[in-house]
């Protein structure tokens, strides 16, 4: 494959998206480009989601309310 700079040395990148991010190594055989991967985003709950989720948590505390204030408690 080749591909040809323009005026500014600007090149397109076959499979080349908007926004991917290149290093740019030079080696004695030539120029060679890396990808730099991107971690992926996770997807946002939506409040139904989250509501869901928090009804359905089973958490069981390792102690009460009442033991916790007395603790805590200054005498």
């Amino acid at each position: 494959m080749t591909v040809t700079a323009d005026t500014k040395k600007r090149v397109v990148i076959p499979g080349a998206r908007a926004g991917d991010v290149f290093t740019c190594e030079d080696t004695p055989s030539g120029i060679v480009l890396r990808r730099i991967y991107r971690a992926v985003e996770k997807k946002k709950l939506t409040k139904v989601q989250i509501r869901k989720a928090i009804q359905s948590w089973k958490y069981k505390p390792a102690m009460s309310w009442e033991e916790l204030r007395s603790i805590t408690r200054e005498l």
